[in-house]
């Protein structure tokens, strides 16, 4: 079987004790593949990406990175994981370069490692001729690139992405998923990238559709229209986030 990078198995968590915001979630991500965590605005993706990045603690339930429990191994849990946030946490006064030098000093990674990293990402995402640039001037897909590269320093073996697209327009989110599901290809980083949008999804990836705080069907494209009774992806998200609304 192929090696889970994260493993999530009856998570619930509230924000109130009569509200759950989620309930009994479990899924796993396997090493050097792209999941999607689809559902509608308010399923519970947000917290459960702020629960997985150790933001908030789970009520119940157990989440493991890499086969290390997030609760009794936080270090060696967070250590094997990149995250983008879906609001933007960039020092927009810093240029680029500068921004990726702050963050490989908080990973503790050596000044001529560092270097070299920097030097690598910045090619890989078509940004080398803008590490000077501050981040104020730059396109909201070229912040995201940067994100992610920022992300990617350390080398973690999971990338966790919040609706990394938002905000963006058409070129910039079709670029981003692109350039994405490439690292997953080429890299053999695992990926859990939540999204409300379909077409971010490509043939061959696992989706776990969440919708009221509950996981509605998780596996391929396949098995979750299947879960659906038939039809396409988007019937079946459809059909899987209405029929149980109530």
């Amino acid at each position: 079987m192929r090696e889970q990078a994260l493993e999530v198995s009856g998570v619930s968590f509230g924000y109130t004790r009569k509200v759950k915001a989620l309930e009994n979630v479990t899924f796993s991500v396997p090493s050097g593949g792209f999941t999607a965590l689809l559902g509608p605005n308010g399923a519970g993706k947000t917290t459960l990406m702020a629960l997985i990045t150790s933001l908030f603690a789970a009520e119940q339930g157990r989440i493991r990175v890499c086969g290390h429990a997030l609760e009794a191994e936080p270090r060696k849990a967070l250590a094997a994981m990149g995250v983008v946030f879906q609001r933007p946490t960039l020092d927009v006064d810093l240029s680029i370069e500068q921004n990726l030098r702050y963050a490989a000093a908080l990973y503790g990674i050596p000044r001529a490692v560092a270097r070299e990293r920097m030097a690598e990402l910045l090619a890989r995402f078509n940004l080398a001729d803008r590490a000077a640039s501050k981040v104020r001037t730059l396109s909201g897909g070229m912040r995201r690139r940067v994100e992610i590269a920022r992300a990617l320093l350390h080398r973690p073996r999971l990338l966790v992405l919040d609706e990394p697209t938002v905000g963006l327009d058409i070129d910039s989110r079709r670029e981003l998923v692109d350039h994405v599901h490439r690292l997953c290809r080429e890299e053999g980083l695992a990926v859990l990238w939540a999204t409300h949008l379909i077409d971010e999804i490509w043939p061959g990836d696992r989706v776990v559709l969440l919708h009221q705080g509950r996981v509605r069907a998780a596996g391929s494209i396949d098995e979750v229209v299947r879960a659906a009774g038939g039809g396409s992806l988007g019937q079946a998200y459809q059909q899987l986030t209405t029929a149980r609304a109530a």
